[in-house]
């Protein structure tokens, strides 16, 4: 009996090691989710690239998303974009503090598909820091970007989503 219990142990405790690969490999196949590189800022050296094909368009969609309803006013202020890549676009978000306090939030980023992440590169984007609000406080942040112009060619269409999450008991916590 108790090496069958050691047995159901150790093999429970291999399952969780091999999660992360699978859980890499399921993001890879669906797209969604593998945001390693999405909060690291990269720096661009060009932003007209020369083999940059001048005819081609990739759509960029943006959504906003709150895990909680009620406290916050999140949207982007354009919904769509066709981008020239090798091009430097800049694009709006508005957010709005609706609860009842001074307050920190943060953005999580997503790009979808998966396989665009590594060739959409944020130059500037209010998700590289906490944003402090005031009580009522709305705020234009813009999200400065480049789509590489080696993006595959199959992909024609990006989303760029965030999630706004109100952090201010887990920074506050942290500051402490």
């Amino acid at each position: 009996m108790l090496l069958r219990l050691l047995g159901v142990a150790g093999g429970a405790f291999a399952f969780g090691f091999a999660l992360v690969p699978l859980y890499d490999v399921l993001c890879d196949i669906t797209g969604i989710g593998n945001s390693k590189d999405l909060l690291r800022p990269t720096s661009i050296t060009a932003v007209n690239t020369p083999s940059a094909d001048p005819d081609r368009r990739v759509m960029v969609e943006f959504v906003a998303e709150l895990p909680t309803v009620g406290s916050w006013e999140f949207s982007p202020v354009v919904y769509e974009m066709a981008v020239q890549p090798g091009k430097l676009y800049e694009v709006d978000y508005v957010a709005r503090n609706l609860t009842g306090r001074d307050t920190v939030a943060q953005a999580i980023p997503n790009i979808a598909p998966g396989k665009a992440t590594a060739f959409f590169r944020k130059t500037e984007c209010f998700c590289f820091t906490p944003q402090h609000f005031a009580q009522n406080e709305e705020r234009v942040m813009p999200v400065r970007f480049v789509v590489d112009p080696a993006l595959p060619s199959h992909i024609d269409r990006v989303t760029l989503s965030y999630t706004f999450y109100d952090n201010s008991t887990r920074v506050a916590a942290i500051e402490d």
